[in-house]
């Protein structure tokens, strides 16, 4: 049995929710449908004419990539200029695109997670913050011998999340009134007289992207006909998400020997280095794709080195006087994701017992040539 298109995407977006991208940034299906059968799913770094190919070999009809298809509003589609061909081959192929960027950047155990652990960057924590959950209290009134069950589906939902303490709920019995009126389907009194039942109030925290999620969860396990919540807004934020990750080394080690690691970790033959060699090494940064604007960001974080592409000359310049060393292994060291989205996808599809088959692209989309 396949996959349908929107149950593949769902399991991406538990991986790097839509709601974590930038504002700039266009993510999510840019071209193609998702109302059918997913045979295969090609995961690539970025979407050209090879890698369509590719898919089309493969026998894959979506293809989740990094970098956008689309990026700027489109005025018109002319089939015989290179973008326009692109479209044109992917429609013609019925395969759809379906990008991950900035939000698989900051997402827990997303890109720049991979990174880090590439660099043994430990316990790394974001360079910059963007993104700050807004969480919402829950309240509900339960029946005494039915608290176990809802309580469980809420949590189990998502709910309750306070810092690295999950299951977090308060719950205090008492006792809830009502009058069943005509019409009525009343699980617990009859229609015209007051009933007076043992309930339990559960009180937990709910982050607003799973909010619906939780609500409906909790719902489906009550037994009420109609039930008695509420939900309100909190100034207490929750998790905080950001680009890049810094964090101590496993082991201190120079500059030098660091490029090494950068090498070795990002899968990458060259870098461009800024520094001393015999720097000593101790706090690491990196930032996926281009982020040298963040080095100042990187040194109020500590580091002695941010390892991140497409610098500039200037902002090089910039850096050194300000005192941390730069190691650039290019753009498309942010292929890793190709790997891990690709084993992140295949284990759901095996836990639901799907037949979608997953591949990792063979396609090399660096566009330089190192001589």
């Amino acid at each position: 049995m396949f996959a349908k298109g929107q149950t593949v995407i769902g399991y991406m977006e538990q991986l790097a929710p839509k709601h974590l991208a930038e504002e700039w940034d266009n993510v999510g299906l840019q071209l193609g449908s998702l109302q059918k059968e997913i045979t295969g799913v090609l995961v690539a770094l970025d979407v050209n004419e090879t890698i369509v190919d590719e898919a089309i070999v493969r026998g894959c009809n979506l293809i989740i990539a990094h970098h956008a298809i689309i990026f700027r509003p489109i005025k018109g589609i002319q089939t015989d200029t290179p973008m326009g061909k692109l479209y044109e081959k992917l429609i013609k192929n019925d395969i759809a695109v379906y990008i991950s960027h900035t939000n698989l950047d900051v997402a827990e155990g997303g890109m720049n997670d991979w990174m880090a652990e590439a660099l043994g960057i430990q316990e790394g924590a974001p360079i910059k913050d963007i993104h700050t959950e807004q969480l919402s209290k829950l309240v509900v009134f339960v029946p005494k011998d039915h608290h176990q069950k809802v309580l469980d589906a809420i949590l189990n939902a998502g709910a309750g999340w306070i810092g690295n303490y999950s299951h977090c709920s308060f719950n205090i019995e008492g006792y809830g009134t009502f009058i069943p009126r005509e019409g009525s389907d009343p699980f617990l009194g009859e229609q015209g007289k007051l009933e007076r039942a043992e309930e339990i109030r559960i009180e937990t925290i709910v982050p607003l992207p799973i909010r619906n999620k939780v609500v409906q969860a909790m719902l489906k396990a009550h037994p009420y006909e109609e039930v008695a919540y509420d939900l309100y807004s909190m100034d207490l934020k929750g998790r905080s998400f950001g680009l890049g990750r810094v964090g101590k080394l496993k082991e201190p080690t120079t500059l030098g020997q660091f490029i090494e690691t950068v090498k070795s970790g990002l899968q990458v033959d060259h870098v461009r280095v800024v520094g001393d060699l015999n720097r000593p090494i101790r706090k690491a940064a990196v930032m996926g794709g281009s982020g040298a604007k963040y080095y100042n960001s990187a040194i109020f974080k500590g580091a002695d080195v941010l390892v991140t592409g497409d610098i500039d000359y200037h902002t090089a310049q910039d850096a050194a006087l300000a005192g941390i060393a730069l190691i650039d292994p290019g753009h498309n060291a942010e292929k890793i994701m190709k790997v891990k989205v690709a084993e992140w996808m295949t284990g759901k599809l095996t836990e639901h017992k799907y037949d979608t088959a997953v591949h990792v692209s063979q396609v090399n989309t660096e566009p330089f040539v190192f001589l």
